[in-house]
Formats: C-alpha cells, structure tokens, sequence
C-alpha cells in the first residue's frame, strides 16, 4: 500500500483555504473596511479641512489662468505652481502689509492723542454735541469722565483693575487664535501648491471614482462645481470692487472725511451679506449727526437704491454661475456660508446651494423626459392608436 506524501505546514500568515467559506462576504467586508478608514480619516484631519477647502476654492477661481502659465512654461507644473504660488503670496502679503502699515499709523495717533488728553483734559468732540435728544447728555458725561486731566487713566484702571483676569483670557485667546491663524494659512498654501501642480490627475480620478457612483448623472454635476466656484469668486470680487468704487464717489461727493479708505473698507465688507448697507448706513449716520443732514439722508438713498439694485439683478447673475441661482438661494447660501463656516463660507455656501438646484432640475428634467417618452417597445403608430382607443366600460359588481 503506498503511503502518502507528507503535507507541507502552512506558513503563518498565508491564505486560508480555498475550500473554507468566508464568515462575512469578502466584498461586505472591503466596504466596511473602507467607510471605517474613511471615517477614521475625517476624525484625524477634520483640521484640515478648511485649509484644503480654501485651496481648492482658490485653485478652482485661477485654473483658467493658471492654465496660460503652464503653456508660458512649456508644462513644467512644479515650476508653474511654484510661480502661481509666488503671485498669490504677493497678492496676499501686499494688502496686509499696506493695511498694517495704515493701522499702526492710526494707532499711533490714537495713542499721542490719548497721552495728550490724558495730560491736560478731552474737550467733548463737536459731532457728539451736536446728536440731537442725546447730546447735551453725553456732553455732561464725556466732560465728567475726559474732560479733567487724568481723567483717561482713571478710566482705564478702573476698567482694568476689576477686569485684569477677563483681559489676560482674551490677550491670550486672541495670542492663540492668531496662531491658529497663520498655522491655517500654512497649509493652505502647501494644499494650494500641490493643488496647481496635481489638480489635473487628482480630477481625473475623481472622474473615474464619480463615474462609477453616477454613471448617468456625474459628466454634467462634476462640471458645475468648478463653474459655480470660479463664477462665485470672480463675480464677489466684481462686485466687491464695484460696491467700493460707486460707494466712494457717493461718500466724495456728500463730503465725507477719507472717502478713499471709507470706499476701500465698504468694498471690503461688501464680501460679507449685509456688509456693505452697514457701512453705508454707518457714514450716513455719521453725516446726520455731524450737522450735515441733506447730505446724509441722500447718501442713505442713494446706496440703498444701488445696494438695491446690484444683490436683486447683477449678484445673482454673476454668482450664481452656469445654474443661474435665483436671489433667494443665493442669498441663503452667502448667509448659511457665512454662519456656519465663516468667510470661507461665502463661496462655499453658494456652491452647495448650485449643486442642490442642479441636481432637483436634474430630477425634474428626468421626471419629464420619461412622462413624454412613449413605453418601450411600442412605436409611434401603436402608442397613437392606444391613446385613440375608447376606455372600456366599467364591470358590474356582483349582487347588483
């Protein structure tokens, strides 16, 4: 009787045998396993998130010219993004410094100004006095609190000695949230530089990945992010622009002071919903009260008429990009944005408010095609004929 070849041990850690049945489907398993890694993944860099979103906002809005230096480089995209990166730094790092220069230097003269008050008395500022129901009231307190010498630092250590705890919180705070700050904006510009140079391959497998969740749906979807996006920004910077310039002339023309640096920080605030009517009814205000009231009360007609014009026709034509958002979804999204995820929100809010409608019209449009499309299998000729044919009349129900 022949005997039987010894069996060879099975290594640790091969596979088990083929005959052996699986507990859990293998591809069960494979998709569990993949929503905990991608769940695992978002608990770990959800801190990132902002980061990464900013940089592809800012990837998204500049492609277009990003693409014109790639072929200015002859396609060398670690040399182009290197380049983009370089422009965006300057387009950063230019206005914060202008603005830092111009708050230091208002500082500085809100400092000599104190240390002279505070040595020889503040006389109450003539547009205080000049507040109609509230001025002579106000007048008594500013002369009873700033108007003898000593009077601002009597002041400011009775503020500070019995709130020094709540002041070392907030210095703190804000020491903590400054760097938060620039640690965010560290990121974004590595995100943003691996954005320019491997946008193109990581959109192609985003392709390949929503080709296979939305077969039907994602080639026209996939498209409207990048328009609403480049379309949002472009347009607030428009319009942020716009709102700036025609506001400036109008605080030139009533004789406000500094219309230049009013102008520059209205279409600043323009960026943010219902930035702009504040500053604009804040100057107006202030020309009110200041003796000047013809003028203030047609400066407040004026942008309000304006401000009117440009969020009900121009705001949403321009952001609302290749969907053409109405004002109310417009709106909603600038607002939500803002809320929930600050002034990234203000072009995140309105893409999310774009993908939504595309995808409800997209749902309608499907709704209609498949009411108008005959049933298949059956050609015109035979559709014709069902829809001419009489109904059949009603069977009798039994006992009667």
């Amino acid at each position: 009787m022949p005997v039987p070849p010894p069996q060879k041990p099975r290594p640790f850690l091969s596979g088990a045998a083929s005959m052996r049945t699986a507990v859990v489907h293998p591809l069960s398993a494979a998709r569990w396993l993949l929503l905990l890694i991608v769940l695992a993944g978002a608990y770990f860099f959800h801190g990132f998130l902002f980061p990464c979103l900013a940089a592809l906002v800012i990837a998204f809005a500049s492609w277009p010219l990003y693409r014109k230096l790639l072929a200015a480089v002859d396609g060398n995209r670690t040399l182009g993004a290197t380049i983009a990166l370089a422009f965006i730094l300057t387009f950063l790092i230019v206005p914060i410094v202008m603005a830092a220069g111009y708050a230091i230097d208002e500082i500085r003269q809100w400092v000599s100004w104190a240390f002279e008050a505070n040595r020889i008395g503040a006389p109450t500022p003539e547009w205080i006095v000049a507040l109609p129901w509230i001025g002579d009231s106000l007048n008594e307190q500013w002369l009873a609190r700033f108007g003898h010498p000593g009077g601002i630092g009597e002041v400011i250590q009775l503020v500070s000695g019995s709130n020094i705890r709540s002041i070392y919180q907030a210095a703190l705070a804000a020491g903590g949230s400054a760097f938060s700050l620039l640690l965010a904006v560290l990121f974004m510009l590595i995100a943003l530089f691996f954005a320019f140079r491997d946008g193109e391959k990581l959109v192609a497998q985003v392709d390949l990945v929503g080709e296979r969740i939305l077969p039907l749906r994602w080639e026209r979807i996939s498209r409207v992010v990048p328009a609403t996006i480049s379309s949002t920004v472009m347009g607030m910077t428009v319009i942020a622009i716009g709102e700036g310039v025609v506001l400036g002339a109008a605080y030139w023309i009533a004789g406000v002071p500094s219309p230049v640096t009013l102008g520059v920080l209205t279409g600043i605030m323009a960026l943010i919903p219902g930035g702009a009517p504040l500053s604009m009814t804040l100057v107006s205000i202030y020309l009110a009260a200041s003796g000047s009231l013809f003028a203030g009360l047609a400066l407040f007609a004026w942008g309000t008429i304006e401000l009117f014009i440009v969020d009900k026709t121009i705001r949403p034509k321009l952001v609302g990009g290749p969907i053409k958002l109405p004002f109310l979804p417009t709106f909603f999204g600038l607002v939500g944005g803002v809320k929930t995820m600050g002034f990234l929100g203000i072009f995140i809010g309105p893409v999310l408010m774009a993908l939504l409608v595309a995808i409800w019209r997209e749902w309608i449009r499907e709704i209609e095609v498949t009411e108008i499309q005959p049933p298949l299998g059956l050609d015109d000729d035979t559709v014709a004929t069902l829809a001419r044919a009489p109904e059949p009349p009603a069977r009798a129900v039994s006992g009667q």
